[in-house]
């Protein structure tokens, strides 16, 4: 075994999904399939991984109370938590956020979404500079766990500003310098659509990119939206790792 290669445990109940997660990742790491929670464990007494993917929903112990006992050990608390699971969606994400995961893998997962996913774990390393330096991103949305799912997962490598009104948005203009914007489209006060004018008389806005986080996918919206000077899209429900991307590819 090359001491150099990161180690990945990979624990699932289903050995389709462990051989198949075997396969896509051993040309780069060392990969340790295990079928259960109780192995996870007696592995862990032996071998100190890089990374965990743990599948949520197993018969004995799940995910969730098996995060709980990994992150209530200190010896285990710092090894990043991947959730491998079938749902996938923003209250979920959240959820999964608070009980100490890096992110959650949707399944069925291709090859580059599960090395992507791996990459981006393994990539994120803890920011010492002072917040003062920190990329300045400013997340609009009136749904409070959308807000909080983007605070949670950016806040550590950007200053995050979230803003629930859209009405409150312009004041804040004022006192800070944004290097991105995330804002939701649908809102009942003020739409994203109307929140770019706003924004944009702000000289030092002129050129920031935004990124637009909504469900709307036809043609006619996405051309109208370009049109009016926004950067790219995220389809909600919001998929972790395009987040982290294209917020990556803007900044």
């Amino acid at each position: 075994m090359d001491s150099s290669r990161k180690k990945i445990m990979m624990v699932d109940d289903d050995l389709v999904i462990l051989k198949i997660g075997k396969q896509f990742l051993k040309d780069k790491y060392d990969v340790f399939p295990i079928p259960s929670a109780a192995k996870l464990f007696q592995a862990l007494e032996k071998i100190t991984p890089d990374v965990i993917l743990l599948d949520m929903f197993m018969p004995d112990t799940g995910g969730i109370e098996t995060i709980k006992r990994l992150k209530a050990d200190e010896r285990y608390a710092g090894i990043p938590v991947i959730f491998v699971t079938s749902v996938d969606d923003e209250q979920s994400t959240t959820e999964n956020l608070k009980l100490g995961a890096f992110s959650s893998l949707a399944k069925p997962f291709s090859a580059e979404e599960l090395r992507d996913c791996i990459s981006n774990c393994l990539n994120k390393s803890p920011d010492v500079s002072p917040a003062i330096d920190k990329k300045v991103i400013v997340a609009v949305d009136d749904a409070p766990d959308i807000l909080r799912m983007v605070n949670s997962l950016l806040s550590d490598k950007y200053k995050v500003y979230t803003v629930a009104d859209p009405e409150q948005l312009e004041p804040l203009l004022h006192d800070i310098d944004p290097d991105l914007f995330l804002l939701d489209y649908v809102m009942p006060v003020m739409s994203g659509i109307e929140l770019i004018p706003m924004i944009r008389k702000f000289p030092k806005n002129k050129n920031t990119p935004i990124i637009f986080l909504t469900s709307e996918k036809s043609p006619a919206f996405l051309k109208e939206a370009v049109r009016l000077g926004v950067s790219d899209f995220i389809i909600k429900p919001v998929n972790v790792e395009a987040l982290y991307s294209k917020i990556a590819m803007h900044i």
